[in-house]
């Protein structure tokens, strides 16, 4: 049996989940599969259940984001947890690859995958980041240390996920990954790049249409500032951000959406350690 289980969130995707489900079985047969619907008007549940009967379904009431996943990791009872979107899937053999190494090194909390992008298998441009990582590998950890990862290619230690508080129910969705990332840290938890673990991500064709990826990136990083940074920091950022708004019409997007979430954001400021805080500057001053 195996210790990882799979956390997959969707919404209004069957047609692909259902794929991803089948490359998912094929790569790791014996792993428990937890699919969280978020509230889906495209029968995503019965078509689950009448394909994959063997998959466990969490049918959410309403679209939770991000925060879907912090339910499938409650209900998943194994050690680890593999997270995969509805347009992505593990490669043969990784969930092994992450165990063993998981198990090797008990203070890593979080693996960032290899990612490969379509049919033709290309490299994710975050991969190189990541290797380059200017935090750079310290002794004993199997990789570069890092302080970000893509949700779809990740595997967590359960108990460190849990430790961290999970995804923020604050930002919803975009740069969720962030803000996680910088909680795991400060929990004493390590995250690491390692090259030999792969994921595959097809990006699906069907986005919500809308809405402004940049606007709402824009607003989650002013309310991680809020959440987790000092007051300098706060300051500058928000500034810019105003200046931005007068001219810009994303960023008046970003900065509104962000007035209507502070208190949210305030409720569960947390100040980031010294080394953490420390780290993030130095990851921010190399980008």
């Amino acid at each position: 049996m195996s210790r990882t289980g799979i956390v997959v969130a969707t919404r209004d995707r069957h047609a692909e989940l259902l794929r991803t489900l089948g490359e998912l079985r094929r790569a790791a047969p014996e792993a428990p599969i937890t699919v969280v619907d978020n509230a889906s008007s495209d029968g995503t549940p019965e078509a689950v259940a009448a394909a994959h009967p063997d998959v466990r379904v969490l049918a959410l009431p309403r679209n939770l984001g991000a925060v879907a996943r912090n339910l499938g990791v409650l209900c998943a009872r194994t050690r680890y947890v593999a997270f995969s979107d509805d347009d992505s899937w593990w490669a043969p053999g990784a969930l092994g690859i992450a165990e063993r190494c998981l198990d090797r090194h008990p203070r890593v909390g979080l693996l960032a995958a290899r990612t490969l992008v379509g049919p033709h298998q290309r490299p994710d441009p975050v991969d190189e980041l990541m290797a380059g990582s200017p935090l750079g590998t310290e002794d004993g950890l199997p990789g570069p240390s890092v302080l970000g990862f893509t949700a779809c290619s990740a595997v967590v230690r359960r108990e460190a996920f849990l430790d961290a508080g999970g995804f923020s129910g604050v930002l919803s969705f975009v740069a969720e990954e962030k803000l996680l990332a910088q909680d795991l840290a400060a929990r004493g938890w390590e995250l690491i790049y390692l090259s030999e673990l792969v994921a595959h991500h097809h990006p699906s064709q069907f986005r919500p249409a809308g809405r402004s990826r940049a606007a709402l990136e824009r607003r989650n990083n002013a309310l991680i500032d809020w959440m987790r940074r000092p007051p300098a920091v706060i300051a500058e950022r928000t500034r810019a951000l105003l200046r931005d708004a007068l001219r810009d019409p994303a960023a008046r997007r970003a900065a509104l959406g962000a007035a209507r979430r502070l208190p949210a954001a305030l409720r569960e400021r947390a100040p980031l350690d010294e080394r953490t805080e420390q780290r993030v500057r130095l990851i921010e001053e190399s980008a």
